[in-house]
């Protein structure tokens, strides 16, 4: 049990003990939170609880914590307890159990701050799923990014997490795609075909014509030019697969399903999807078309799911894929990282789940905001339709995938973010990446230098670690499984850029005010001691650096 939840449960004992014995009213007990104090002096943990009984229970909060610190137990890890005003009660831990601590940390290693969930979940998880017609851009890396790092904290958090890109491979999209390749293709080869009015345009689909030619020449202008359309079409949404899939990898992204959407008529299950809604009285005919009566469950209008010409509705097969992650393979929870463009899709497909009777609360969608790109003071302008994005794998090879990750996910999803191209390649401590990365290699060549000299790194009596740096680095290290908990239950992931950069400056405080391996006559002890934290710290940094899926460099 983390020490937070140790203290909650003994303040909502306090509490009951004095409901019992009269000296606070009863009622319900209010969410206990437990903070850490941002001045040291007022302890190592704090509860503000007096202040929200206050007003029910028409008392002074200096009396009610005054009461609550009375009833609570000695407990052996807690060094005192002391009330604050306006109404803190402030903990403060014995600086044996904060040892204690940092002995775990280097028992537990590179799954420190792991936690074992009282309620596991099968949480699946759907990101990017970029139709497969052109290549993956800037915004589509943040959602990657976003959806990869959630995974890995739900991981660390004790759930069971299945990754999974959806493929939009049926549909108008694609046949727009099949056109404009077979356009493509057979212009190089010489033979007038126009490129269809809503086409794609990208010169990317200049080079997947190339590739269709250098593997298969000409043999598909021998064929009838519909079937000629589907086949190189067919190629070239492998190919555009295969190459997301490239590109995903270069920011350590990768997927257990890539779903696609075809399966679900060939397996009847947006047949049965349909036949489910009608049943429930959910659909109805209307001006040629089949709706979705969304108004019979608050939503505001009702929504077209098969249209006149008997074509589904994105809508529609979305409906059905859901229905297959909750029903078909019974996910607890489903989490979908969209772009911008879906956020008014969001609310009729929760309404479209109850219809189905899945509570739609065990679907949680996350929109991603847009990314201005920035180099210097410039904006660096993305437009798909004209062919002239920045890609994915452009933004890689300039910046690097570790800054990539870092700063797409140090950024919460639903505020618009500018990513500054200079910042990223900086080798300076203004880069929060390098800052980070800087503090990892710091404490690994801290190490090399011990076993250089012979010296015992983990035999340190950590009882010796007594100045502020040392105590308060110690401290901050602690902080990580309580922030994978809050990370994994507010689906946050921006939280840990922001907790490594305020760990690698504890660090650097420390390593300033410290001096780690000394020569001297008479610190031994104190060096190996030292020693310790420095390895128990490189393994809390290589631990945050690999949940946001970056390298922990060992020289820079």
């Amino acid at each position: 049990m983390l020490m937070k939840h140790r203290i909650a449960q003994l303040v909502a004992d306090a509490v009951e003990e004095a409901q019992r014995q009269g000296s606070l009213p009863s009622g319900p007990i209010p969410d206990i939170e437990v903070e850490h104090p941002q001045n040291p002096e007022h302890g190592d943990f704090a509860v503000s609880l007096p202040l929200k009984l206050a007003r029910a229970a028409r008392m002074a909060p200096l009396v009610i914590a005054d009461r609550l610190v009375s009833l609570l137990p000695p407990e052996e890890a807690i060094e005192q307890v002391r009330i604050a005003p306006p109404g803190f009660i402030n903990f403060e831990m014995k600086q044996d159990w904060l040892h204690a601590q940092l002995t775990k940390i280097i028992e537990d290693g590179e799954g420190y701050g792991g936690l074992q969930s009282q309620n596991p979940l099968r949480v699946q998880i759907e990101f990017v799923s970029v139709n497969p017609t052109g290549p993956l851009h800037v915004g589509h890396a943040r959602g990657a990014v976003l959806g990869s790092g959630l995974a890995r904290i739900l991981e660390a958090a004790g759930h069971q997490v299945s990754r999974e890109y959806y493929i939009n491979d049926a549909g108008t999209q694609i046949e727009v795609f099949n056109r404009s390749l077979y356009a493509r293709y057979a212009q190089a080869l010489g033979r007038e075909v126009a490129m269809p009015s809503d086409g794609y345009l990208g010169d990317y689909m200049n080079q997947l014509a190339k590739e269709v030619i250098a593997e298969d020449g000409q043999r598909f202008l021998e064929m009838p030019e519909a079937d000629a359309t589907k086949a190189v079409g067919e190629i070239g949404l492998n190919k555009m697969l295969a190459a997301i899939g490239e590109d995903l990898e270069t920011i350590d992204v990768s997927f257990d399903v890539w779903f696609s959407e075809r399966s679900l008529y060939q397996d009847q299950f947006y047949d049965h999807t349909i036949e489910q809604l009608r049943d429930s009285g959910y659909l109805t005919e209307r001006e040629g078309a089949l709706w979705f009566v969304s108004t019979l469950l608050g939503e505001e209008k009702d929504n077209v799911i098969v249209r006149g010409t008997g074509e589904p509705t994105y809508f529609a097969t979305d409906i059905a894929y859901h229905r297959n992650k909750f029903v078909e393979r019974q996910f607890d929870r489903v989490i979908n990282v969209w772009g911008a463009d879906h956020q008014g899709h969001v609310s009729r497909l929760k309404a479209a789940m109850e219809a189905l009777a899945v509570d739609p609360s065990r679907l949680t969608v996350i929109i991603s905001q847009l990314v201005t790109l920035k180099r210097g003071d410039e904006a660096v302008r993305v437009s798909k339709r004209k062919g002239d994005i920045v890609t994915l794998r452009e933004l890689v090879d300039e910046v690097g995938p570790d800054a990539c990750r870092f700063f797409f996910l140090s950024r919460s999803p639903e505020s618009q973010m500018e990513f500054d191209l200079d910042l990223a390649v900086q080798d300076s401590s203004d880069n929060p990446v390098f800052y980070v990365q800087y503090a990892h290699a710091r404490t690994a060549g801290i190490l090399r230098l011990a076993k250089e000299r012979g010296l015992a790194v983990r035999d340190g009596n950590i009882s010796l670690l007594n100045h502020e740096a040392e105590k308060a680095l110690i401290k901050k290290m602690l902080q990580l499984p309580e922030l994978i908990e809050i990370m994994a239950q507010r689906l946050e992931p921006h939280h840990l850029p922001r907790y490594s950069v305020d760990l690698a400056t504890a660090f650097h405080w420390f390593y300033q005010e410290c001096r780690v391996v000394s020569t001297e006559p008479g610190e031994e002890a104190i060096t190996l001691a030292r020693l310790k934290l420095v390895e128990a710290c490189r393994i809390v940094l290589a631990r945050c650096l690999s949940l946001m899926g970056m390298n922990a460099p060992d020289t820079m």
